[in-house]
């Protein structure tokens, strides 16, 4: 359990200013928490700390990284506490001592007991990246490009002891691009919820906004993503596959192998053609793709990367090394 304090240019600690301000614990961990949490910031609203996950060793050297949200809340001066375990005594004394109206969570990653939830007076609200009751769960930006939804949004939500079942307070949607990426749809979920979470403390300020109770009939769950969930299964068809391609860009990635390696797809087109090929074929290649065939339709891998290899285009991979029409991907 860390907690780093800051003090500002006068000697006050950072949590000490801004006294009109609605005063916020919160609570994140990646980008996308970033993004929310500097608006709040540019609104106005006094942060009295920030609370994230621990550091991490990354990389082969295995280095101690910190969280976006804790760089983010460093360069601003303000507290962060990172809890090795949050459900303690000693955790909810520290979070009872910030003295805030309202708890914001974004992508924290860990679950609030009741005792959390009912310290500040306002309650706890969470930022989530779906049109709830949809896409509850840790993925709801992936999911709904694989899934090849139409539209997307940021939910307000209040929060319960349930997994993001509680009652809807703000809620925003947008069209998802017919090209969209799990890493384009996240940048602009980020900022549509930066600016939903500001407006949701505005009305909180003014008055209780309206309560809206989610339809436990229309709730549906995302599964969290690891790696194995971006290996190509070409007994799928091409435009399920393509979308899953684009949903899991950039990170875990789509892949499949090749002669026992690792092949790493990024973008790909769907051709509506009936091959007779057996699934995973390779069906022709050309500057313009490699065509593989699938259960419904081709898949035209138009970006790759062998194992080992550098990221190319289709017609310069084609350059250096050369498949075989009737060769099998796994």
């Amino acid at each position: 359990m860390s907690r780093l304090i800051f003090l500002d240019h006068t000697g006050q600690f950072a949590n000490e200013r801004n006294e009109a301000a609605v005063k916020v614990v919160f609570m994140g961990t990646p980008d996308f928490s970033v993004h929310i949490l500097e608006k709040l910031i540019e609104a106005g609203h006094e942060i009295c700390a920030v609370v994230t996950q621990e550091d991490k060793p990354r990389g082969r050297g295995r280095e101690l990284s910190c969280p976006p949200v804790k760089e983010c809340a460093v360069r601003h001066g303000i507290e962060v506490f990172q809890p090795h375990i949050l459900k303690c005594e000693e955790s909810e004394r520290i979070l009872k001592g910030y003295g805030a109206d309202i708890f914001v969570v974004a992508a924290y990653g860990k679950i609030l007991s009741h005792a959390i939830l009912n310290i500040p007076k306002y309650g706890c609200i969470n930022v989530h990246a779906s049109l709830l009751p949809k896409y509850r769960g840790a993925s709801p930006i992936q999911w709904s490009i694989i899934n090849g939804d139409e539209m997307t949004g940021v939910t307000i939500m209040q929060m319960d002891e349930g997994l993001d079942t509680g009652d809807i307070l703000l809620q925003r949607s947008i069209k998802i691009d017919p090209l969209e990426t799990g890493e384009s749809l996240f940048d602009k979920l980020a900022e549509l919820g930066a600016s939903l979470a500001a407006e949701a403390l505005d009305k909180i300020e003014t008055g209780e906004p309206e309560r809206v109770k989610q339809d436990e009939a229309e709730a549906t769950y995302t599964k969290l993503l690891n790696r194995d969930m971006g290996k190509l299964d070409f007994g799928k068809s091409a435009a399920y596959l393509e979308r899953l391609i684009r949903g899991m860009y950039s990170w875990p990635g789509a892949y499949c192998l090749y002669g026992g390696k690792k092949l790493k797809v990024f973008n790909a087109s769907v051709i509506e053609e009936k091959t007779g090929l057996l699934p995973g074929t390779i069906a022709g290649f050309d500057k313009n793709g490699i065509k593989i065939a699938t259960s419904e339709g081709i898949l035209n891998i138009t970006e790759l990367q062998l194992e080992g290899k550098k990221r190319l285009s289709a017609a310069d991979f084609i350059l250096g090394f050369k498949f075989n029409e009737g060769d099998r991907l796994e």
